[in-house]
């Protein structure tokens, strides 16, 4: 983060003008199907689960589950209602994510074009309407790694928004642990840095370091020790089950138990994909695909064909600059991209699935936006690229948008053929 910042040109009405519309768009019609549909029949189970105080879904973190039942609870036990939680995250993270591109890299149109890109990519609509964990656990991560990467810009702010950023971590790894990768990060680079600054005084030193004032001590209280402590502390209404409640005392056999659930998991799914199909986009999920609510209806997660395949030149471009130019911005994208998606193959989980190309997906359109700024600038006679990529990542996303929202479709129980141009979407 060594390129010039200053305040003056920060884009935030835009990010908030963006935000707005994207939650309109999710806000239309949110509570059609007016039926649980995929992983809804999990999560909103739980959530009742949790409102009776028994124990329903162990093998999933808490937070997530309390905030579907906290608006059930409050707002009623509604479609609508389920999905509201999933719908004020999404729009949260996505206000983050221009925030993040913003003070990782100082550069306006990059930021803009980093909350169209994630909200014209498929994953981050179709999550933002449906009550599942992924979108509270997203919405929060990116919030967190705003506030960090503020407190390098503002560090007269540091202390408080590197505790906030704690906080959001345990509440992110509250709501699903697919999380834990990205938030270990910040604390891993300002280790990393403090060490090659300050060697021997790496530990104390807080001048001159990645937050100015910090100390690696201090920071591994706000990176380390307050996200854990927030983390197990989501697990309260766990501690108050009526029947088989959680030990507070035993945190490491609880996740032993845990794990063991989700490794349990081993029946074949139809929908199983693994991390190759999702880097080129090769495997669609169809969360719904009936009669429902007076007409045919669908809802396809697949990734935005433009920038799904554009985002995988804008990793590579983000790595060769990043390495010859020292550009810090777009290396830490691309480290994002890496550590969440590595995830996956070293995780061991027998069945995967699409979803969880989520986290990966979005830091490459953030990689996406810092090349497509860079083309705008400095590639005078490539420039028009630029902006043909976010208007046809918008155009496809409308293309595809009834296929998206459960929108009624015209054609009867055939009319998803329009959408599906490869064999394996199906």
């Amino acid at each position: 983060m060594t390129q010039p910042f200053t305040t003056e040109r920060d884009p935030v009405q835009w990010s908030v003008v963006i935000t707005l519309f994207f939650l309109t768009v999710c806000w239309w019609r949110l509570g059609i199907p007016t039926e649980v549909y995929f992983d809804e029949v999990h999560y909103v189970k739980a959530a009742r689960a949790l409102i009776a105080g028994t124990r329903i879904n162990p093998e999933h973190p808490m937070f997530g589950k309390t905030m579907i039942a906290a608006s059930i609870r409050w707002l009623g036990d509604t479609p609508l209602n389920w999905r509201v939680p999933s719908a004020l995250f999404g729009a949260l993270g996505l206000f983050a994510i221009g925030r993040l591109v913003w003070f990782v890299s100082g550069r306006r149109l990059a930021s803009l074009g980093a909350m169209v890109l994630v909200a014209t990519n498929f994953f981050w609509f179709v999550h933002s309407r449906i009550a599942m964990l992924d979108m509270i656990m997203a919405g929060l991560g990116m919030v967190g790694l705003w506030h960090c990467a503020a407190a390098i810009r503002l560090p007269d702010q540091a202390r408080w928004r590197l505790a906030l950023a704690g906080i959001l971590f345990g509440l992110a790894l509250g709501s699903k642990w697919s999380i834990a990768p990205v938030v270990v990060v910040p604390g891993l680079i300002f280790a990393v840095a403090s060490l090659v600054r300050h060697r021997a005084r790496f530990l104390t030193a807080r001048h001159g370091g990645p937050v100015e004032g910090i100390s690696l001590i201090e920071a591994a209280l706000w990176l380390g020790l307050v996200p854990l402590a927030v983390y197990w502390l989501t697990y309260w209404p766990a501690f108050h089950w009526t029947t088989n409640p959680v030990d507070w005392r035993h945190p490491l056999a609880w996740h032993k138990f845990m794990i063991q659930l989700q490794d349990s998991v081993v029946k074949l799914h139809p929908y199983r994909s693994t991390w190759p199909d999702w880097v080129i986009n090769r495997r669609a999920i169809w969360y719904l695909y009936r009669e429902i609510d007076g007409a045919q209806r669908g809802i396809m997660l697949i990734g935005n064909p433009m920038t799904m395949f554009a985002g995988l030149a804008a990793l590579v471009w983000a790595t060769v600059v990043g390495v010859r130019q020292r550009r810090w911005d777009a290396l830490g994208f691309v480290l994002l991209y890496a550590v969440s998606l590595a995830l996956w193959p070293l995780s061991g989980k027998p069945i995967q699935f699409f979803y969880h190309y989520l986290l990966p997906n979005t830091f490459m359109m953030c990689a996406l936006a810092l090349a497509l700024e860079a083309l705008w600038r400095t590639e005078v006679n490539l420039r028009w690229l630029a902006p043909i990529v976010l208007v046809g990542s918008a155009a496809l996303f409308v293309w595809f948008y009834p296929i998206l929202s459960a929108a009624p479709l015209s054609e009867g129980s055939s009319s998803f053929e329009y959408w599906m141009w490869f064999p394996r979407w199906r």
